[in-house]
């Protein structure tokens, strides 16, 4: 069923966020996926309801985008910094376009 709020998360992506290299641990390919990466402290809403304070830098990507986003993925970023996906956390939204909120780890700096 199509809703109001469907490609809400491609407009929030073009004007708060930007592109990063997304690779595949996997399946051993690398490409541009537009995204919002933080490294500050976020809040969201967890499964149960309550609001869930993530302190490690954040990935959000569109799920039509990476629909296989798993653990152990990378993305690199524009300043060269690579970051590992350490825990994926689906968001409650129905919509195709919905994100996923990926907890990451810094493991290269250029």
């Amino acid at each position: 069923m199509a809703s109001i709020f469907d490609g809400m998360t491609g407009l929030f992506t073009d004007v708060f966020g930007g592109s990063v290299i997304y690779s595949s641990a996997r399946e051993g390919w690398s490409r541009v996926v537009p995204s919002i990466f933080r490294e500050a402290p976020i809040e969201v809403e967890g499964a149960d309801g309550q609001i869930v304070r993530i302190e490690t830098p954040t990935w959000r990507v569109p799920r039509d985008q990476a629909p296989r986003v798993r653990r152990g993925d990378r993305i690199t970023l524009q300043r060269g910094q690579v970051y590992e996906i350490m825990v994926v956390h689906p968001t409650g939204s129905p919509a195709p376009d919905a994100f996923f909120i990926c907890e990451c780890q810094l493991v290269e700096v250029p």
